[in-house]
């Protein structure tokens, strides 16, 4: 990876809009994701998340705003040779044979690897002589994953790429693609609705809720950001005054017994109260049980002209 790649970021977005005729299907996207990490991307269906991908491929033109890949417009030649998108409709070429849509990759990606291409098709178990249009469909995403790794890319940008694998096979897939990001140090934006995938593989966050970003940053440091506690609940309902100082996210109750997922300010404290750390999933489950609570953006995630906490 490259000094100016480093220094540019693989994805910065400012300002960022994309409007379609039913309404917004982004609004007011601001972020800065550093190169060469492995960024989950989550959120309910509708939030934006396929919409955002497609920008980033330069496959649609941002509304208002702008979104840079590498410090370029996605549709710059240089950004595109950068980046590989695996789209959720997998588009291949149905008559070809898997050998055959691996030579087409070769043809139009300068820094073809032949051998990184293969291993995916083997990994999965496809042979190079079936053809695409008999494949399943878990069998056609091990080949789109196979021309994306082939390419050699920069960034990944996966549109739920494990959605329809059998979990032998996504484990395997998964497996490849933490190996590759690894080994050269390659960018992965991943879009997944399985949340307890992430924790262990993606070292990044971006948490998407109505067209906007809601969670951004690395997985340590919102993990950290937050603490889960549990405690007798307040006399008729409400927030217990031992959590009014602190950003609650969400509360539940069950019987007497509150759970509370805070974003503290100082050492939570109280009469009979539990305080842990969350996982990452509690958290994210928390953000999405919750769609008005109030957003955080890392340091290191904001652009120009974001506000600190939106």
């Amino acid at each position: 990876m490259t000094d100016e790649i480093e220094a540019a970021g693989a994805l910065e977005a400012s300002g960022l809009g994309k409007k379609y005729r039913r309404g917004w299907a982004l609004r007011d996207v601001a972020f800065h994701l550093p190169a060469g990490r492995i960024c989950a991307l989550v959120g309910p269906n509708g939030s934006g998340k396929s919409t955002l991908l497609s920008l980033a491929a330069g496959l649609l033109t941002p509304t208002t705003g702008t979104l840079r890949v590498f410090g370029q417009a996605p549709s710059a030649p240089a950004a595109r040779e950068r980046v590989a998108f695996v789209a959720q409709d997998k588009p291949l070429y149905p008559r070809f044979s898997v050998a055959d849509t691996l030579r087409l990759g070769r043809e139009l990606n300068p820094r073809w690897d032949q051998k990184a291409a293969e291993r995916v098709v083997e990994e999965a178990e496809v042979p190079l002589s079936a053809r695409v249009g008999s494949l399943s469909g878990g069998q056609r995403t091990c080949v789109a994953l196979a021309l994306a790794l082939g390419k050699r890319a920069d960034l990944l940008l996966l549109d739920e790429p494990m959605s329809d694998q059998d979990p032998l096979r996504r484990h395997r897939m998964m497996g490849v693609l933490m190996a590759e990001a690894a080994e050269r140090g390659t960018g992965v934006v991943i879009s997944t609705h399985v949340l307890a995938e992430l924790d262990g593989v993606c070292d990044y966050l971006l948490l998407m809720g109505g067209g906007r970003i809601r969670l951004a940053g690395g997985t340590d440091e919102i993990q950290a950001a937050h603490r889960l506690v549990t405690g007798p609940s307040a006399t008729g309902g409400g927030t217990p005054a031992a959590l009014a100082r602190h950003t609650v996210v969400e509360t539940r109750t069950t019987g007497r017994q509150l759970t509370a997922l805070i974003r503290p300010e100082g050492t939570p404290s109280g009469d009979g109260w539990i305080v842990t750390e969350p996982s990452l999933e509690e958290v994210l489950l928390g953000y999405l049980r919750a769609p008005d609570a109030p957003p955080l953006l890392a340091d290191d995630t904001r652009t120009a002209g974001t506000e600190v906490g939106a």
